[in-house]
């Protein structure tokens, strides 16, 4: 683990306590738009696993024009809150999550898969750690084994996807009011 970024979760913050491991996201526009929808949604923390891109922090050990590039990226749609929204980076998202659930936390994974529930129809407990994916794959295979839920979010429409960010929202909204 390393070095937390960003200011203390709020003091106020709403019911539950949720936070994200965002695992393997591959744009620093998708990472941007969820630290700002967290914020508005006011969960607690955002955990970076993989080759989440994340943003510059106190000795952060990245090239500094690698941090920098992917810092200034990523502050196009965080509108802020990469300055706000509380993050730290992990090398392991096995021990993450294993260190998470022995916090008390259920984790939910977002995905299209057979095993999962829809979104409006499960009831979170509280504490959730919510699992996103890769905008490609999803979340690998091994990964979805290691969530104690599942969850989807029902498609009506012609297209059976949505990007990673949005559908990030879309679910902290439903966890947060549910």
């Amino acid at each position: 683990m390393e070095p937390d970024g960003g200011e203390p979760a709020r003091e106020n913050s709403p019911g539950r306590s949720i936070v994200v491991v965002a695992h393997n996201i591959r744009s620093t526009h998708n990472v941007g738009s969820l630290l700002r929808t967290g914020s508005v949604f006011a969960i607690d923390h955002v955990h970076v696993t993989g080759f989440t891109p994340y943003p510059a922090y106190e000795q952060d050990p990245r090239d500094p024009k690698l941090r920098d590039l992917q810092t200034r990226r990523l502050a196009k749609a965080a509108a802020g809150a990469e300055r706000t929204m509380p993050f730290t980076r992990h090398e392991d998202v096995v021990a993450l999550l294993d260190a998470l659930r022995a916090d008390g936390y259920a984790v939910a994974g977002l995905e299209i898969d057979p095993a999962a529930v829809p979104l409006g129809e499960h009831t979170p407990g509280g504490k959730v750690a919510l699992l996103l994916g890769d905008e490609v794959r999803g979340i690998e295979p091994e990964m979805r084994e290691r969530c104690d839920v599942l969850l989807q979010i029902p498609m009506f429409g012609h297209k059976d996807s949505l990007n990673v960010s949005v559908a990030a929202g879309i679910a902290l909204y439903s966890l947060r009011t549910s």
